[in-house]
């Protein structure tokens, strides 16, 4: 192999990274990630040992574990006796929660538009082969990485939707550009 031909693979994978570090950094710096002190402040972090007094903080009341769960059995392998406890989270992680996957999704959408526009840029960028080849693989490694980041918080329908349009996509693409 020539030493252009490395240059021009080096060139190609620079994009990539490159590419991608700028859409995740655009992202996280002009559209914030929900901050989990935001829902859930300094109360939450107190020990409360009354039902009242923890369900006032929007705390959830643990009075016993339900049959069948594992309990904590101390070394000496005597049963641990079950207190009733506070989850003064449980509310608060709820709301932060909710509003991540919200984020996510967000975030999802953004990067899938990004990585098809990327790919279409690819297309455009004919003259230089390893520009085009940067483009396309960096929206690929785009809409990978958007997928994994939103999947599990995905419903099973829209999993099929977007996965049925960015197919859709990628064959009028390669029809449309790459018909001989």
């Amino acid at each position: 192999m020539h030493i252009k031909s490395f240059q021009k693979i080096a060139l190609a994978l620079s994009i990539i990274v490159v590419l991608n570090l700028v859409f995740n950094l655009g992202i996280a710096t002009f559209y914030k990630a929900p901050q989990y002190d935001t829902f859930c402040g300094e109360e939450t972090r107190q020990i409360y040992t009354t039902k009242d007094s923890c369900e006032a903080i929007g705390g959830e009341w643990i009075d016993s574990f339900p049959k069948g769960e594992p309990h904590a059995v101390p070394l000496g392998g005597e049963k641990a006796r079950l207190e009733p406890y506070c989850n003064a989270q449980a509310t608060c992680n709820a709301q932060h929660n909710d509003a991540r996957n919200v984020y996510n999704r967000n975030v999802f959408i953004a990067l899938v538009i990004l990585g098809l526009a990327s790919i279409g840029g690819g297309f455009l960028t004919t003259a230089v082969k390893s520009v085009s080849a940067g483009f396309l693989f960096g929206g690929l490694l785009s809409l990978i990485i958007a997928t994994i980041r939103y999947w599990s918080d995905m419903d099973e329908y829209m999993r099929f939707a977007i996965v049925v349009i960015a197919l859709l996509a990628l064959v009028w693409l390669g029809y449309k550009k790459l018909k001989d």
